[in-house]
């Protein structure tokens, strides 16, 4: 008996080891057969998640970010134990004892879905799993993907420090909201650092990674409150919160960005504007698409906040000006359905998704509105983001569009999207009445830098960025015009040329294959032999294009493409008029080179570019601190910075033209519209039919460069002009710039020796001359410099015209020149047009 009990016994015992043996084997050869061709989990250890890149100002502040998917990186020792407690509790309470698989946890899934037979089907994987199939792996349910995952997690736990794989995790996990990571979550909720958050914050955090679309902030508010009070609960259990720590936290509300009540971090960031685009632009080709969206880039701009509103405002003021003196009224080309205007909950949610400028503040911020009814004297309407009062009623008086030509029935139409903006009293602000605005359809740039180091510190590309992206400044190749001038007149003075020196402003007649060529000076007038001063003062174009003649427009190309305003410049004499297209970029940079006497700098809109460890993989500034890690200077001492610039011009050239410049800002084409408290120089520009409009200016510190002209060139009208259009934008930004900038007079070079001469004749006077018309001029050390002699670039006068004198009387007269000579200077005479570049 005993032997048959032992005998069965025995047999039930090997039937349990084979049977043991079996699934054992059975196991090994599933994990092994599974296990041959995983994705290695080593690359983890190496991992650097996507993260966000940023751009701040020159105050540090946040401009703005770029990102493909929003995370901002948390090193583990960075995230608070209690963020860490909300996730271990609501998703691997045993995180920290496993091996990477919680067999307890598997064996509860498996028996709830078998009790519930197949209803009740929920995952029972470890973090260190979640890690794998986010990293490795595809989302899916399948057995073979949990086999998998298993394996991967065994491996990582022997490689990877529990740490290590917390850190992954909490960077990685999507939580809702475009937000990666619990660092870009925290900000995105609550608008707080992880620091911050208190334990119904983390716990609110810890609840999303299940599904972040089920527990919406707003729309499922009472099913992420209960989610909430479970994980809270889980702390308590696991002893990460004490008794009256959970019951204060659990009655806490559930409160959010999305509830309103935080302000959103990215309310608080300024509007995306054409500076920090054109940087996301240049960067972009520079480190490539990929790390500059997930690199976790940290870029220091240039960007000076305060002149970036001035900036704005000065060249948007300008283009409304001009719009609406036309009085035609075009509208944003955007309506509301009738249907949508029945109610103030539909309009306002119509006007919503509308499509218009939001980013614009001139004078006041201007609102989109809709049309809501037509009155015999007022428009009725429905304004954006403001609430109506008895004291501010949403109407637009008739008279404040009495501007627009035409019936004022039929420009509007109910439905129609429109701007608005508040107008008020200048001394008490006091609300006057809405007032209607349209955003302009012709278009500019402007864009101002440090004449010594080339950091560009506001830049505007059109009135509105979100009306169009299109940066003017950057990317709109327009005909500079008379702009270009003094790079033919630099070219001239590097060639033995003074100011001087004596062309003669009279008719040219020039053979091309598309025609005869006849250039003109804007006055329709020529005034014979003149000096060089005048010539840029005035804009003359004949002395322009004898002067190109003279000095070969091969040498005027070389000039222009060495200070980066052309790539390469045909050798054309209508280009010496500012014909062929270039940007306001390059254009204002090159100006900067005639301002600091003459050095090359190169235009950035970045400082420093720094990776996400704080290594600097970009810095603009290449000088050399030749002290800085001397230990022993003296207090009394500064470091020495070496500079290694190079020299583009003579430094007495660069200090000729500017001279020349200031007398178009002080008598010029310039005068009437430029008047700063320190010196000033800059040319005007001016295209043929004026569809191009431009001002460069400069002082000691400050270079700033304007043009106005529609998209599709077409003429601005009769009348328009550089300095007219662009010289008040130029005012009125340099005026604020000067006012933190400073100013003092232009470098004098050593090398100059200064002479009086007669600005009207390029005669020499005595040292002791004084008048209107005396000037003391910089001529080169050690070259005695000759008067009296003209130049006339090899043209001869054509016989077809008739001559004018300068004060425009018909007859012909006989002047003496500044050598002593006669000449005759005619009447009036009959020109062709001019085919293309500047007029004045």
């Amino acid at each position: 008996m005993l032997r048959f009990i032992l005998s069965f016994f025995g047999g039930i015992f090997s039937v349990l080891t084979l049977g043991a043996m079996i699934i054992a084997l059975s196991l090994g050869a599933i994990f092994w057969i599974y296990g041959r061709d995983l994705p290695s989990h080593e690359s983890l250890a190496q991992y650097r998640p996507p993260t966000i890149s940023r751009i701040y100002s020159t105050e540090g502040r946040i401009i703005d970010e770029f990102a493909k998917e929003r995370r901002l990186f948390a090193p583990a020792e960075e995230i608070p134990d209690l963020v860490k407690q909300a996730f271990i509790s609501a998703e691997d309470k045993n995180f920290y004892e496993h091996q990477g698989y919680d067999l307890r946890g598997i064996a509860s899934a498996a028996y709830d879905a078998v009790r519930s037979r197949g209803r009740d089907v929920r995952g029972a994987s470890t973090i260190t799993q979640q890690v794998m199939k986010n990293f490795l792996l595809s989302g899916d349910r399948q057995l073979e993907r949990k086999i998998k995952e298993i394996i991967l997690a065994t491996r990582l736990e022997a490689t990877l420090t529990k740490e290590e794989i917390l850190e992954l995790y909490m960077n990685e996990i999507y939580l809702g909201q475009n937000s990666y990571g619990v660092a870009a979550a925290s900000q995105t909720y609550f608008n707080k650092p992880l620091s911050d958050l208190a334990p119904h914050e983390a716990a609110f955090l810890a609840s999303l990674p299940k599904a972040p679309s089920d527990y919406h902030p707003v729309r499922r508010k009472e099913r992420l409150t209960q989610r909430r009070d479970f994980v809270l609960k889980e702390m308590f259990e696991n002893g990460y919160l004490t008794d009256a720590v959970y019951k204060q936290e659990v009655a806490q509300p559930l409160r959010s960005v999305q509830n309103g009540d935080f302000e959103s971090f990215q309310a608080q960031l300024p509007p995306r504007d054409y500076f920090t685009d054109e940087i996301r632009r240049q960067l972009q080709d520079d480190f490539g698409e990929g790390e500059f969206f997930s690199g976790g880039l940290t870029i220091r701009a240039t960007l000076d906040p305060e002149m970036q509103v001035e900036a704005a405002e000065a060249l948007r003021q300008q283009l409304e000006q001009y719009d609406r003196g036309l009085g035609r009224w075009r509208g944003s080309g955007k309506k509301i359905a009738a249907d949508n205007l029945n109610s103030e909950e539909a309009w306002r949610a119509a006007l919503a998704d509308v499509r218009v400028a939001r980013d614009i503040d001139l004078e006041s911020v201007w609102h989109p509105a809709v049309v809501l009814g037509i009155e015999d004297q007022q428009l009725r309407l429905g304004i954006e983001g403001v609430t109506e009062t008895a004291e501010e009623p949403f109407v637009v008086p008739r008279n404040d569009i009495s501007w627009i030509k035409g019936n004022f029935f039929d420009n509007f139409e109910v439905g129609d999207v429109v701007h608005v903006r508040r107008m008020v009293e200048d001394g008490s602000g006091a609300f006057i009445r809405w007032t209607l605005r349209q955003v302009p359809q012709v278009q500019g740039g402007f864009m101002a830098m440090d004449v010594n180091t080339g950091r560009v510190l506001a830049m505007q590309g059109g009135f509105s960025y979100q009306h169009s992206v299109f940066n003017r400044a950057t990317q709109a190749k327009r005909q500079p015009g008379s702009s270009f001038k003094p790079f033919v007149y630099a070219s001239a003075l590097d060639s033995g040329y003074t100011p001087a020196t004596i062309i003669v402003d009279a008719p040219i007649e020039i053979n091309t294959p598309q025609g005869v060529w006849r250039p003109k000076n804007a006055s329709n007038q020529f005034y014979g032999p003149t000096p060089l001063r005048t010539g840029i003062e005035r804009s003359r174009n004949l002395m322009t294009v004898r002067l190109a003649q003279e000095v070969g427009m091969n040498v005027v190309a070389s000039y222009a493409e060495r200070f980066g305003v052309y790539d390469h410049l045909q050798h054309v004499l209508a280009n010496a008029l500012g014909s062929q297209e270039t940007t306001l970029f390059q254009m204002v940079a090159a100006y900067a080179m005639f301002a600091n006497g003459g050095e090359r700098v190169e235009p950035t809109l970045v400082d420093r570019v720094q990776d996400r460890y704080g290594e600097t993989l970009y810095r603009h500034d290449q000088r050399v601190c030749e002290d800085c890690a001397d230990p022993s200077i003296a207090a009394n001492r500064s470091p020495r910075i070496t500079s290694n610039r190079e020299r583009v011009m003579n430094a007495v050239t660069a200090y000729q033209l500017t001279s020349m410049m200031e007398g178009v800002v002080q008598r010029g084409t310039a005068s009437r519209v430029v008047n700063l408290s320190v010196p000033t120089a800059g040319k005007t520009g001016t295209t043929n039919d004026a569809k191009d409009v431009w001002f460069i200016g400069f002082t000691s510190n400050i270079v700033a460069g304007c043009y106005i002209g529609y998209d599709q060139p077409r003429s601005l009208g009769r009348g328009a002009s550089g300095g007219g259009f662009c010289g008040p934008v130029f005012q009125r930004f340099m005026t604020k710039a000067v006012e933190k900038y400073g100013g003092a007079a232009f470098k004098v070079p050593d090398a100059c020796q200064f002479i009086n001469i007669d600005r009207t004749t390029g005669a020499r006077l005595s040292d002791s001359a004084r008048g209107e018309n005396v000037v003391s001029e910089c001529f080169r050390q050690g070259e005695e410099p000759i008067f009296g002699i003209q130049f006339d670039g090899g043209f001869a006068m054509g016989s077809n015209f008739d001559l004018i004198s300068p004060t425009g009387g018909s007859a012909s007269r006989e002047v003496t020149t500044s050598t002593g000579k006669k000449a005759i200077v005619g009447p009036k005479a009959t020109f062709g047009s001019m085919s293309s570049g500047g007029l004045y």
